[in-house]
């Protein structure tokens, strides 16, 4: 099941405000990334850190990975320099901007012994406003599915509410497709389409460095109204258009999503688990790297002394053995079964939970699994049995 607009009711309300005749210069994307500071923005955004471009808190435009890219295949990733001096001339790295909401370690309650009971602590804290800088297509799809699970339901997370709310977001249309990436299958890019304030496209001209900007939202018009910035030519158009064809050219791999919900229920037995489970070694990166993966533990814990005790929500993974543990044991207990229902859940039962799939076509789960399981080429196996 391929993801469109449609897909989304709930992620399409800054859309109505399209305009695409900006063009910031460096210098002015230089003094967005200012002007959002200034507002109380904490920015998020890529920056090289332990050999890879990750998403962490920025001051500005000398912190962006300039010159550099990424090289991507199946359990393979290395960054490399570029020729020019573009800002986001790379794919996806490992982590998504999911952290910034769903955040890996929340506490839910603390509490202290006081005159023979315990008192339970403020944990109310002011949220700062996050703005998201260089969000590309997949991520943003990847988010709405999680608003879908995680605000949108009837049991809304009140911690990713809390830092969800009144964030901006400065999407990238991508110029750069990975060689794992297969966004352009799932209907999620590379050209951002909704859920942003500020969509940009990143252009080069000989020494030129220029950014096209679309305005979604009256919070988009606001900042850059503040900021230097002047008219779009139709060269400027051509050129942006140019970037997005070239990068859906390009992508690494495929999946085809024809009937895949149905293709995948039928196939509950099909020796192909088997034979990945023989290589699968259940690490839980996969989960870890995925951009919509929303599974949680609880824990409870307690200092030595017993006067202070806390209860702790923490990312956890379906690949645990303990995730699936009930009274008597895991309902899950092989790889076999752990891998199966992992794939399963994405790509089938996705679809009847949240009425959309659950894989947005990043391409992570596939670079940063160490033995190299590729999740397109696991499908492909199954439907080739049933091609006769």
């Amino acid at each position: 099941m391929r993801l469109d607009d449609a897909t989304f009711p709930w992620f399409g309300s800054r859309s109505g405000m399209e305009n695409e005749g900006v063009v910031l210069s460096r210098e002015g994307f230089a003094a967005l990334l200012r002007a959002l500071r200034e507002d109380g923005y904490r920015l998020v955004g890529p920056t090289v850190r332990d050999g890879a471009i990750v998403y962490d808190t920025i001051g500005g435009i000398a912190d962006l990975p300039e010159g550099w890219t990424e090289v991507q295949e199946r359990g393979r990733y290395r960054l490399e320099r570029r020729t020019d001096r573009a800002l986001f001339g790379f794919a996806v790295g490992p982590e998504s901007f999911k952290r910034s909401f769903f955040a890996p370690t929340v506490s839910l309650w603390r509490a202290r012994r006081k005159d023979g009971s315990f008192v339970v602590l403020d944990r109310a804290a002011e949220m700062p406003r996050v703005a998201l800088i260089g969000a590309r297509a997949c991520d943003l799809h990847a988010i709405a599915i999680q608003d879908r699970v995680l605000l949108e339901g009837p049991a809304v997370d009140p911690s990713y509410a809390a830092r969800r709310r009144g964030a901006f977001v400065v999407a990238l249309n991508c110029g750069t497709a990975g060689g794992t990436c297969f966004c352009v299958s799932m209907g999620t890019g590379p050209k951002a389409a909704s859920g942003f304030d500020l969509a940009l496209t990143e252009l080069f001209d000989g020494e030129d460095h220029r950014f096209l900007v679309q305005v979604a939202s009256p919070e988009g018009a606001a900042i850059l109204a503040r900021v230097p910035h002047g008219e779009a030519q139709k060269t400027d158009l051509e050129a942006a258009e140019r970037v997005v064809q070239n990068t859906a050219s390009q992508m690494g791999r495929s999946l085809d999503t024809t009937g895949i919900k149905e293709l995948l229920y039928r196939n509950l037995d099909h020796p192909r688990w088997d034979d990945v489970a023989d290589r699968c070694l259940a690490c839980a990166n996969c989960t870890l790297v995925c951009p919509t993966c929303f599974c949680s533990t609880v824990e409870d814990v307690t200092d030595l002394d017993g006067e202070h005790a806390e209860r702790v929500q923490r990312w956890d993974s379906c690949f645990t053995l303990d995730h699936s543990y009930v009274h008597g044991g895991s309902v899950r207990p092989s790889t076999k079964s752990r891998y199966r229902q992992w794939l399963t859940h994405k790509l089938a039962s996705w679809i009847d939970q949240f009425g959309t799939s659950g894989c947005v076509g990043c391409g992570r789960c596939v670079t940063w699994c160490p033995v190299g399981i590729d999740i397109t080429e696991e499908v492909a196996a199954i439907r080739s049995t049933e091609k006769g």
